[in-house]
């Protein structure tokens, strides 16, 4: 029986901060107490006052396998999210094939097994034409289904009125949405290449993907599943106007119940603003687009606040390559689950987060949202999915990303945070400096 003892960790967990040390015997937290002695064998690993957190849940990631793996595969961005204390990921269905039936469902969850570095989720996909599929799933086999409500790839913008309706009305998991106005988009960028031509940047893509068409979908979104009393999830939420639509207050109610409609957002929005197009440029440019200061700092004090429930990446990769064409042709979508963590706990560096607050967001809520078992907390009889914290500076270098796209949004940012050590299924898979063992993920089960 494998046995690992973390000791003197400072452990944040369920809103409390505590010290302590935790066991971990086959994959597994064993015990949590104090003062807990070795046993013979046991592997001793000493936290030395380090924060020891229940590894982050990322409810929003494009590993872009099958079909896009030029870009990443499975294998490359999971070891990118355990090195960056991500130990759990739900992938999106815009891959190639589309996940648009239980066919190719299950085969992505096939080429997950024995290659993923973190527990894996892959969720349904929705189009005008497969709504049998939708009705026929099985909620225990996909943590949601995606709607895609504003621009996306191949057969997955749902536009058709009456099919969205039936959507809402029969889905029997979570949907989840992206929420742009594609007309209004559309109509912003014919505007906005007739004016400028060839001369579009990267600094317009805040008005080209505006707030209003981030509004107008997300309002047409809440309105169906308050129609039909549809668990809803509106993604990556850019913008300080969304933020009055949703409700205040914790995900999980005082009796156990949840909210029927919960928000998201995501690392990049908490980081950068509209005047950072001036050096990333393209490099910064994702759906829905990065917007004004003030929507950042309304948004950080909205996770603060319970008005947005969950915090996640929105993971993208694109090539070098691919993100050094013109604007117009420059793909939209960043690589982020390396330094997501680090990200994010800025904020608490800042004061305008706490480490509770972030391990709420990014890693209990996720759980609460999509019934995932036995995963998210620190609780004795839960899977072992860890992450050591330490207060330690450090640079972000090109060299050091793992993303097969070997770039990063966050090169040259020094962090005051960096990960020590990451476990996921009870086994550490890396060290602080790199992987280490075997892809150790399985796929999460749901308690539908």
């Amino acid at each position: 029986m494998s046995s690992t003892l973390i000791t003197n960790a400072r452990m944040v967990n369920e809103g409390r901060t505590f010290d302590g040390d935790l066991r971990i015997e086959d994959g597994r937290i064993a015990l949590i107490g104090s003062g807990l002695a070795p046993r013979a064998g046991e592997e001793v690993v000493d936290a030395a006052g380090r924060w020891l957190l229940p590894g982050m849940i990322d409810d929003q990631v494009h590993f872009r396998e099958p079909g896009l793996t030029h870009k990443g595969d499975i294998a490359s961005e999971s070891a990118a999210a355990v090195a960056g204390g991500l130990t759990s990921f739900m992938d999106m269905p815009n891959t190639n094939p589309p996940t648009l039936d239980s066919t190719i469902l299950e085969a992505k969850y096939a080429l997950a097994h024995g290659r993923a570095w973190a527990n894996y989720g892959f969720y349904h996909g929705a189009s005008n034409d497969n709504l049998d599929a939708i009705r026929m799933l099985d909620p225990k086999k996909a943590p949601g289904v995606k709607v895609f409500m504003g621009a996306s790839t191949g057969n997955m913008l749902v536009d058709d009125p009456d099919t969205l309706d039936a959507i809402f009305r029969d889905c029997p998991t979570p949907i989840i949405t992206h929420c742009e106005d594609t007309p209004m988009i559309d109509a912003n960028m014919k505007a906005f290449q007739e004016k400028y031509g060839d001369a579009l940047t990267a600094e317009m893509h805040p008005d080209i993907r505006s707030r209003e068409a981030c509004i107008k979908s997300t309002r047409l979104a809440m309105s169906l599943a308050r129609r039909h009393g549809t668990r809803l999830h509106v993604l990556h939420i850019s913008t300080a106007d969304e933020l009055a639509l949703f409700e205040k207050g914790p995900l999980v109610r005082a009796d156990g119940s949840r909210k029927q409609i919960t928000a998201e957002t995501c690392v990049h929005f908490l980081h950068f603003a509209r005047p950072d197009y001036a050096t990333k440029g393209n490099l910064i440019k994702c759906n829905p687009a990065i917007k004004d200061v003030a929507d950042r700092e309304a948004i950080i004090a909205a996770l603060a606040d319970d008005v947005l429930d969950v915090l996640a990446t929105d993971h993208a990769p694109h090539t070098w390559e691919e993100k050094q064409k013109p604007y117009a042709q420059a793909p939209s979508g960043l690589p982020l689950v390396q330094y997501a963590l680090v990200a994010a706990l800025e904020r608490v560096h800042e004061g305008k987060l706490t480490r509770e607050q972030v391990v709420q967001k990014f890693a209990h809520a996720p759980a609460q949202l999509f019934d995932v078992e036995e995963r998210g907390f620190l609780r004795e009889g839960y899977f072992a999915d860890l992450v050591l914290v330490e207060d330690v500076p450090f640079t972000v270098r090109r060299e050091d990303v793992l993303s097969k796209c070997g770039w990063s949004p966050f090169e040259g940012t020094t962090f005051r945070s960096r990960i020590a050590s990451t476990w996921v299924n009870g086994q550490r898979v890396w060290d602080g400096s790199r992987l280490v063992g075997s892809p150790a993920g399985q796929r999460m089960t749901y308690a539908r």
